[in-house]
């Protein structure tokens, strides 16, 4: 296999397991061609390899920067703007699961909390719910506890994970 063909492929790979990570494809694309790239990209650039338009390219360049994931490089003599994606995978699964937890895990914690907290002494079915949602929230804190505690630590965090837990 060639360069060229790798490179699309593994593209094609990361956008298609995107939509499973909770974003859509052509975002998780950009990020995959940025993520590859030796040097920053123009938006021409990611518009052209991806064959996707201007605003495509844009609203998800737009994304990826507020997740915290891609950056905007500026080149000395450019009026064209180019980006950048994280290239330390430690940083960049800390970054991303923050993110996650405070789109998706945070939200489902309030919820739960409220749905948790009602009186219950009418049945045993709003005695079991209560219970069961109570339950529920409990475990999902813990996991966003531990999830927030790994990404704490920038320098090989889990390893120090590990060896905390081991204590």
């Amino acid at each position: 296999m060639e360069f060229k063909e790798a490179k699309n492929k593994f593209v094609q790979t990361w956008g298609a397991l995107g939509s499973q990570w909770g974003i859509n494809k052509t975002m998780a694309q950009i990020h995959a061609l940025l993520m590859v790239s030796s040097d920053a990209v123009s938006m021409e650039e990611i518009m052209e390899e991806l064959q996707i338009s201007r605003g495509n390219a844009s609203m998800n360049l737009r994304a990826l920067m507020d997740w915290g994931i891609v950056y905007k490089e500026f080149k000395a003599g450019e009026r064209k703007e180019f980006f950048t994606a994280e290239k330390d995978l430690d940083e960049l699964a800390a970054k991303i699961s923050r993110e996650r937890s405070k789109r998706e895990i945070k939200p489902a914690l309030k919820i739960l909390k409220e749905v948790s907290t009602i009186e219950a002494n009418q049945s045993e079915e709003e005695k079991h719910f209560v219970e069961q949602t109570s339950k529920l929230y409990d475990f999902v804190l813990k996991a966003d506890n531990m999830l927030d505690k790994m990404t704490e630590f920038n320098d090989n965090w889990l390893g120090k994970l590990v060896i905390k837990m081991m204590k």
